[in-house]
């Protein structure tokens, strides 16, 4: 379960998928997929949570890191950039953007 802190020195990162409600769920169970299989099991892995819009026509991810260097190097392995291709087929499009915690209330 992600800790959202801003005394945490992991890295934070937000990824939204644009999509169609009929590819939602699609995608959904790809993104699953890829986070039981094999993005969990990275070093650094910490937590991950997917949500889905009302309308289906969006994803977004919530995952931590342990450090930045460790959810680049997931992100550049050949696995991870297949399944990126994979993904890629089920929206329009999608971004990973990191970020650091400035604020919790």
């Amino acid at each position: 379960m992600p800790q959202i802190s801003a005394q945490s020195s992991h890295q934070t990162v937000l990824t939204t998928f644009e999509t169609s409600p009929g590819n939602c769920q699609d995608l959904l169970e790809a993104l699953q997929e890829a986070y039981s299989g094999f993005i969990s099991q990275q070093p650094g892995f910490i937590a991950v949570g997917l949500h889905v819009n009302d309308a289906q026509t969006r994803i977004a991810n919530y995952s931590q890191w342990e450090r930045r260097e460790d959810f680049l190097a997931m992100l550049r392995s050949d696995r991870m950039r297949e399944t990126n291709r994979r993904l890629n087929t089920l929206c329009r499009s999608f971004e990973p953007v990191l970020y650091e915690v400035a604020a919790t209330f």
